[in-house]
């Protein structure tokens, strides 16, 4: 139905419906289901989601001690009330970082678009669910808006790390967010679009560089900054502010950018953090390598 940014706006526009509408027609025809089977099978992506945010802000350890905790911090610091940055934003980035964390932890995640990825979508989603108190229903719709941007980025571009950097993964669902919280806020589908469209773009050339290979260091925080960056970009569309590129052309700009970067900045441990010496020494301590017999 639709194979890139521009046409899902222009089908969202011409029909009337919300992109979430678009996404859900789309995989009724795909996947020959009823939309009730749709909406179920969504229904449990979210019950995941917001069971891995739970769990997480009442605190969690990963087996390699590199992450755990942060989560529990930042929901202390919140209930503190004297926080710089607005409480929504670090709500958002406090279940952001719980969701990875149990990743991280081993736990059960839902990958939106990737488990590096994972915190982006449902931390924003928990966030602002306090602020516009939206149905089950029109949470359901928000990851469905999400998913149509996350449709586009993987069938044009990419969402893998070790293809395209944390630009193609934390980028990734830090716009799929920005652009479900615009719809959910009442915003149009062409704000959706823009939403996606400068979130990406000030993401782009970001690094997959996970220290010890582990999708940890620094990708929990990484999950942080995407949340907020989301949101502040969706607050930015529904004020009115428009990217200067285009949606799909900031996404193939990302694909360009993945193509062209090297090998070690992607996902392979080789360059970035993974390559300081603080790195390596976190990689020697947890799979007790000699640091002099790293090969």
């Amino acid at each position: 139905m639709f194979r890139n940014v521009a046409e899902l706006v222009e089908l969202a526009v011409s029909q009337n419906k919300k992109i979430s509408d678009i996404m859900i027609e789309q995989e009724m025809k795909v996947k020959s289901k009823t939309k009730e089977e749709i909406m179920s099978f969504m229904e449990r992506n979210l019950e995941v989601m917001e069971q891995a945010v739970e769990r997480g802000i009442q605190g969690v350890k990963s087996h390699s001690g590199l992450t755990g905790g942060d989560a529990v911090l930042l929901q202390a610091y919140i209930e503190k009330g004297n926080f710089l940055s607005g409480k929504t934003i670090l709500d958002a980035v406090s279940k952001a970082v719980a969701t990875n964390e149990v990743n991280a932890a081993m736990g059960t995640i839902c990958a939106t678009p990737t488990a590096g990825s994972a915190g982006v979508v449902p931390g924003t989603l928990f966030a602002v669910r306090d602020k516009l108190n939206p149905t089950r229903e029109e949470m359901v719709h928000f990851l469905f808006a999400a998913g149509a941007f996350g449709f586009v980025v993987a069938n044009n571009a990419s969402i893998s790390g070790a293809a395209g950097g944390c630009q193609a993964e934390v980028g990734s669902a830090a716009g799929m967010a920005a652009a479900a919280i615009v719809e959910m806020a009442g915003g149009t589908p062409a704000q959706s679009a823009e939403a996606m469209a400068i979130t990406l773009k000030n993401m782009l050339g970001l690094v997959c560089d996970p220290v010890a290979g582990l999708v940890e260091v620094p990708c929990v925080k990484r999950n942080a900054m995407g949340a907020a960056n989301a949101m502040v970009a969706a607050d930015m569309a529904l004020a009115g502010v428009t990217s200067r590129i285009p949606c799909d052309e900031v996404i193939d700009a990302m694909f360009k950018i993945g193509q062209s970067m090297p090998t070690a900045l992607k996902e392979t441990a080789q360059g970035g953090l993974a390559a300081t010496p603080t790195g390596r020494e976190l990689e020697a301590k947890i799979f007790g390598i000699p640091l002099n017999k790293r090969g």
